[in-house]
C-alpha cells in the first residue's frame, strides 16, 4: 500500500457531518477545561490527548463506505466497519508520533526556541508516525505470508489428489 492523499471524501461529507464534528470536537475540549479546573492541569492534559473528533469521524467513515456498497447492491456493514478500524489504527499509529513530539517539547522547549523546537519536533513527529506505518505493514504482511503458507499446506494435506491434479492442469 502506498502512501497517498485523498480528498475525495472533503466533497463527499455534508455540511452537518462538518457540524457534527465541530460540536463532538468543541464538546470534548469544553469538559477538559472544566476537569482541568478542577483537578489541575497536568489531568486535564491528559484528556486533551483523547482523540476528540476521532468517534465523529469514525461514524461518519462507517456510513458512508455502507452507503457506497449499498449503492452498489452489496451488504456494507462488514465493509463500513473495516473501514472505520483502518482509520482508527492510522489514529493509533499517529498517536506514537504525537507522543514523541510532547517529549520532545517537554524537554527541549526551556532550553531552545520555541520555532526550533516546533520544527524538530515536527519532524520527529512525521519519521516516527511514518516508520510505525512502515513496521506495522511489515509485521502485517509476514503474518498474511505465514497464514497463507499455512492454509495451503493444510489443504495440500487433506486433499493432495486434488492438488496433484490441480498442478499437472
Amino acid at each position: 500500500m502506498k502512501i497517498k492523499i485523498d480528498t475525495t471524501g472533503l466533497r463527499e461529507s455534508k455540511w452537518y457531518e462538518y457540524a457534527v464534528r465541530f460540536a463532538f470536537g468543541g464538546t470534548v475540549t469544553a469538559l477538559t477545561g472544566v476537569i482541568a479546573r478542577h483537578f489541575g492541569p497536568a489531568i486535564g492534559g491528559l484528556f486533551l490527548a483523547f482523540p476528540a473528533i476521532l468517534p465523529a469521524t469514525a461514524t461518519l467513515i462507517e456510513k458512508h463506505e455502507t452507503e457506497t456498497k449499498q449503492k452498489a447492491g452489496k451488504m456494507g456493514v462488514a465493509s463500513g466497519r473495516r473501514a472505520a478500524g483502518v482509520d482508527a489504527a492510522g489514529a493509533a499509529m499517529g498517536c506514537f508520533g504525537l507522543l514523541v513530539f510532547a517529549v520532545i517539547v517537554w524537554k527541549a522547549l526551556p532550553a531552545s526556541s520555541l520555532a526550533l523546537v516546533l520544527i524538530a519536533a515536527t519532524i520527529a513527529w512525521l519519521v516516527t508516525a511514518v516508520s510505525v506505518w512502515i513496521i506495522r505493514e511489515k509485521i502485517w504482511r509476514a503474518i498474511a505470508r505465514k497464514l497463507h503458507a499455512t492454509y495451503r499446506v493444510r489443504s495440500v494435506t487433506r486433499n493432495p489428489q486434488s492438488s496433484a491434479h490441480t498442478r499437472t492442469r
